[in-house]
């Protein structure tokens, strides 16, 4: 019976390689750019609790509380039909965070357009343009929300939200919010599943707080029903009276899944000691170079958070919803241990921190 069952597995896991592997794209790239905006944002006046902040953990249970605050009103609010005040909200929120992954971007620009033409973009400019950009972004995604424009602003407001996050805490705090965010995220999908009420929300509204890989051509996010998260997804066969599962039309992967394994990565190169030579320097001054020794452990980071994916997508597989932290953020901290202690040494992981 287990032969069979992990035979049944695998088919269904090639069945859906292509929806996977495009979803394990999105996480790999939502990762590299936030790694790639990473010195833009690697000073002190940027930190959300400035430089001693980085080393408390009442602050990582601030955050803690604000994401199941931002929760249940969430839920609340749909429950009574405020859809267009729930909208209205997170796109607010997310156009914040994608300003920030957007004006690095300017600034590419501006330099590019620098060396073309000699001309020189003042800071004024540069603000408007990115500006400009992120409304433009948020008013496609409102008045066509396909699943391609979901995903292109999720990726890029995730970038955002990881830079900002991973220059904020140490590894040593980013660790004991992944714990407790995964221990969370098994009761609210398993248990209470009101996280699968909220996904529901979400998809229902076309905001960009989850990826969307479609398994056939043809797909259209805009067509998808607001109960597909928790709706029953089996059905039973008369023939051979047994239930069959049914595949859902899409991968559904929410934003967060991709964000905590994200945000050890930036903590990594942000907080480790500068161990080795300077592998990244493309922003010059004022911003911080990346040394190899702190680059090794993201990257590692990020292999580990892959192989709870590979883990995960066994389970997704077979057609239901999962609780994604456990395995990701379970193999992002064993990769962040394992290959720091081969990079840098295991003592050179740990910061000292405080409750306030």
């Amino acid at each position: 019976m287990k032969d069979a069952s992990a035979m049944e597995i695998v088919q269904a896991m090639r069945e859906q390689w292509v929806s996977m592997t495009a979803m394990a794209t999105m996480f790999i790239g939502t990762i590299l750019i936030g790694l790639f905006i990473q010195p833009v944002y690697n000073f002190d006046e940027i930190r959300a609790f400035g430089e001693s902040g980085s080393t408390k953990v009442g602050f990582i249970f601030f955050e803690l509380l604000m994401i199941f605050l931002f929760t249940i009103i969430i839920i609340w609010m749909a429950r009574k039909g405020l859809d267009h005040l729930i909208k209205g909200f997170v796109m607010f929120a997310l156009g914040i965070s994608l300003f920030y992954t957007i004006w690095p971007i300017a600034l590419i620009l501006r330099w590019i357009i620098l060396v073309i033409t000699d001309f020189d973009m003042s800071a004024t400019f540069l603000n408007i343009f990115a500006i400009l950009t992120t409304v433009g972004l948020m008013t496609l995604l409102h008045k066509y929300p396909e699943w391609y424009v979901v995903n292109s602003v999720g990726v890029l407001v995730g970038a955002g939200v990881i830079t900002l996050l991973g220059v904020t805490f140490t590894p040593s705090l980013i660790i004991i919010f992944m714990i407790i965010a995964a221990i969370y995220d098994h009761w609210a999908v398993n248990k209470s599943k009101h996280m699968l009420e909220l996904a529901d929300t979400m998809i229902n509204l076309k905001l960009p707080v989850l990826l969307v890989a479609p398994k056939e051509r043809g797909y259209s996010f805009r067509d998808e029903n607001e109960k597909i998260m928790q709706e029953d997804i089996s059905s039973t066969d008369n023939n051979q009276n047994k239930t069959v599962k049914k595949s859902r039309d899409a991968l559904f992967m929410g934003l967060g899944d991709v964000i905590f394994p994200g945000i050890l990565v930036i903590s990594s190169v942000t907080f480790l000691p500068e161990i080795g030579p300077v592998v990244f320097d493309i922003w010059g001054d004022p911003s911080l170079p990346i040394h190899l020794g702190p680059m090794l452990v993201g990257l590692g980071t990020l292999f580990g958070g892959l192989c709870g994916y590979v883990a995960l997508m066994t389970q997704v597989a077979r057609g239901k919803p999962q609780a994604g932290l456990p395995l990701l953020n379970g193999g992002s901290i064993l990769g962040y241990i394992i290959f720091g202690s081969i990079a840098i040494g295991f003592n050179q992981l740990w910061h000292n921190i405080t409750f306030l």
